[in-house]
């Protein structure tokens, strides 16, 4: 179990916890990128880089001159997430208004690497719950209306193809509720980005709400 002890290691730093934060919104980052959203010298972040993915939590590859990091996979971001849960909710009260508005934007809609998070994630698997599409047992989301998916978000969930589970239940580190995660989590949050119900923020991983998702017109969200 000496894996343990290494992985641990590599998140007991702060500005590392804070790298993996940011790449927990999916897209690659650059290593400046990275320097900036952390706050950190850039001088500093190619050894932090490089002891992440030695402790195998991120990949990192050239993209022309830059190289970019990204997480090893939806593994590492369930087990983050997982970890985040295990502190108090308060753990990490934010410091001075741009920090406090940052964590309020993060609460309310984010991603979490390939899923949709925050109270907006809950709230959309509150949704699908009442409307039937998913059915939650023992905790876990399952798939019940394939159709609902169809015709709301212009996808069919049994079309998927992967190794990964379809659907999971992902508890939320700031609402402690669960979102939708697996391959139908990365499904409905690539939806509401194509539809742009949802739109990427340049500034970190919150996501900025463009407009109501959550009504049940469902000709409002489906191509």
């Amino acid at each position: 179990m000496s894996e343990i002890a290494d992985v641990a290691a590599a998140l007991a730093d702060r500005t590392r916890a804070r790298m993996l934060e940011e790449l927990l919104g999916g897209p690659p980052l650059s290593a400046g990128t990275l320097a900036v959203r952390v706050g950190v010298a850039p001088s500093t972040v190619s050894g932090h880089l490089q002891k992440l993915e030695c402790a195998g939590l991120i990949t990192i590859v050239a993209n022309g001159r830059k190289r970019e990091a990204s997480l090893a996979g939806p593994h590492v971001a369930e087990a983050l997430e997982a970890l985040a849960n295990i502190g108090p909710p308060e753990a990490d009260r934010p410091i001075g208004l741009t920090a406090v508005n940052r964590k309020q934007a993060l609460r309310e809609a984010r991603s979490c690497y390939d899923h949709l998070a925050g109270r907006a994630g809950v709230a959309l698997a509150d949704q699908l719950v009442e409307h039937g599409a998913l059915d939650l047992r023992d905790g876990a989301f399952v798939l019940a209306d394939p159709r609902y998916f169809v015709d709301r978000f212009g996808f069919d969930p049994t079309a998927i193809h992967t190794r990964r589970p379809l659907v999971r239940a992902c508890v939320d580190w700031t609402e402690r509720r669960p979102h939708v995660a697996g391959a139908l989590g990365q499904a409905l949050l690539d939806a509401l980005l194509r539809q742009k119900a949802l739109q990427r923020r340049p500034d970190g991983r919150a996501l900025n709400i463009t407009r109501d998702f959550l009504s049940d017109d469902r000709r409002s969200v489906a191509a």
